[in-house]
Parts: C-alpha cells; sequence; structure tokens
C-alpha cells in the first residue's frame, strides 16, 4: 500500500504540476494577450498623437504665416494710414490758405464795390448837376431866342 500510496500521490501531484502548468501557460498567454493588446493600443495612441503633433506643428506653422502675413499688413495700413492722414493734413492746410486768400480777395472786392459805389453816386450827382445846368442854359437858350426872334419881328 505503500507503494500504491507512493503513486497516487505521484500521479496528484503529477496532476497537480500540469493543472498549475496549464494555469502558469493559461495565465502567461493571458498575459501576453493583455500586454500586446496593451502595446497595440499604446502604439495607437502614439501614433495619433503623433498625428495630432504633426497635425498642430503644421497648424502653428500656418498661423505663424498667417501672423505674419496680418502683421505686414497691419503695417502697410498704419503706413498708408499715415500718409493718408499727411494729406488731410495738407489738404486741410491748403484749404485755409485758399479761404483767407479768397477772404481777403472779397474784402478787396466788396472794398472796391464800396468805392465804386461812391464814384457812382458822386457821378450821378455831378451828372445831375450837369443835367440841370444844361437845361437852365437850354431854357436860357430858348429864352434869349425868343428875344431874339421877338426883336426881329419888331
Amino acid at each position: 500500500m505503500d507503494n500504491n500510496r507512493h503513486l497516487d500521490l505521484d500521479s496528484i501531484i503529477e496532476e497537480v504540476r500540469r493543472q498549475y502548468e496549464q494555469i502558469a501557460q493559461n495565465s502567461r498567454a493571458e498575459a501576453e494577450a493583455w500586454y500586446q493588446s496593451r502595446y497595440e493600443e499604446l502604439q495607437s495612441t502614439a501614433g495619433r498623437h503623433g498625428d495630432n503633433l504633426r497635425n498642430t506643428k503644421i497648424e502653428i506653422q500656418e498661423l505663424s504665416r498667417n501672423v505674419q502675413r496680418l502683421r505686414t499688413e497691419i503695417e502697410n495700413v498704419k503706413k498708408q494710414n499715415h500718409h493718408l492722414q499727411s494729406a488731410i493734413a495738407e489738404a486741410e492746410e491748403r484749404g485755409e490758405m485758399a479761404l483767407k486768400d479768397a477772404r481777403r480777395k472779397l474784402e478787396e472786392l466788396e472794398c472796391a464795390l464800396s468805392k465804386d459805389k461812391e464814384e457812382l453816386a458822386r457821378l450821378l450827382k455831378e451828372y445831375q448837376e450837369l443835367l440841370n445846368t444844361k437845361i437852365a442854359l437850354d431854357v436860357e437858350i430858348a429864352m434869349y431866342r425868343k428875344l431874339l426872334e421877338g426883336e426881329e419881328n419888331r
């Protein structure tokens, strides 16, 4: 029985060893499958992150170019604005000068008109006086003519 018992124990030990080896092999296969799955998942995630990183770098480069282009555009618009403001200031200055000149000329013309009106009034008065004198002389001449004709008729 000792032998039987020893055989049974050997077979039991052998059976237990096979079961543990099977469990260990299953655990190892499971661990490898999990590791492989996790590795592939991390590879996929790393690939996505790499793609995202490349896309982000490309986007940053495009945005940097746009920012540079916009800065250049802003600088050009500022220069153009400065030139336009200078032109406006010059135009306003020329306008002020032209307005002052026009006012001066208007004042001169008004002064000349006033003098001409005074001269015209003086000339009209003188003409009226001459006309009155002429009429008086014409009346006097007519009167002398009548007197002469009356003397001749006598």
